[in-house]
């Protein structure tokens, strides 16, 4: 609403001389008021303005860390499969015989844990796996490393 018309508020028409034109008139100014009062509460709406803020502020972190995740993934992937690449197959046999023992023992203690725990603690455990499984690959990759790193300790240490 521009000053003009707030100027004209509650000002009488010259030529506004019959009850028609008069009510109107105060129709027309009630709607002008109703759209004053609207636009001022908009501006002192404290918390509708930082939904607003917090929400655009959100989806400019989205977009600018969204490529920054997508390399982060793409570089472990290269990473993980130049490990696998460049390690030798006795130690990559070994980490998988490895693995494979650790899931029949993780298996073990899950039935022995589900048996004494209680259910919330056994639904988080459950997500805590499922989320393992969906990270599968870095988590290999770091299980070869540390089977490589253990080795080559050993290693060195048979040689001292």
């Amino acid at each position: 609403m521009n000053d003009e018309a707030r100027a004209d508020i509650g000002t009488p028409v010259p030529d506004a001389t019959t009850p028609e034109e008069l009510r109107m008139q105060v129709e027309r100014t009630r709607d002008e008021l109703g759209q004053t009062v609207e636009a001022s509460e908009a501006r002192t709406d404290i918390r509708a303005q930082a939904k607003e803020k917090t929400s655009a502020v959100k989806e400019q972190v989205a977009a600018k860390t969204a490529p920054a995740f997508r390399q982060m993934r793409e570089k472990a992937g290269q990473a993980a499969q130049l490990m696998k690449d460049r390690t030798p197959d006795p130690v990559l046999e070994t980490a998988a015989q490895t693995a494979t023992r650790v899931c029949e023992g993780a298996s073990r203690a899950r039935r022995y844990a589900v048996k004494r725990m209680p259910d919330p603690l056994v639904e988080k455990a459950d997500r805590a796996a499922a989320l393992a499984r969906g990270n599968r690959t870095p988590l290999l990759a770091g299980g070869a490393l540390l089977t490589v790193f253990l080795l080559v300790r050993r290693n060195r240490g048979r040689n001292r």
